[in-house]
């Protein structure tokens, strides 16, 4: 069975003209997703897998496959890093 992906309770999302912005609110700190990692976030959120946001984002961008697995591989860990996005089963 696959991970499945949510939001920290802690943070907030503002989605903007050009992506959203995150407030992880027990830290204070905000960060910045263009339009680009806002699609890969709602697809990880949706219940989609790491490769299927892959797909998803390789098929919206005219991008290599692998390409598009290394930039969500990318994000995702930036993402868990900053305690913004949890893993469950």
């Amino acid at each position: 069975m696959s991970a499945t992906y949510a939001l920290n309770p802690k943070v907030s999302l503002a989605e903007t003209d050009d992506g959203a912005v995150l407030l992880h609110e027990r830290t204070g700190r905000y960060w910045q997703l263009n339009a680009t990692g806002l699609l890969v976030l709602r697809s990880l959120t949706s219940g989609d897998s790491p490769e299927q946001a892959a797909q998803t984002l390789a098929s919206r961008h005219t991008l290599p496959a692998s390409r598009a697995r290394d930039d969500v591989a990318a994000l995702l860990a930036s993402l868990r890093s900053a305690d913004l996005l949890r893993e469950g089963r």
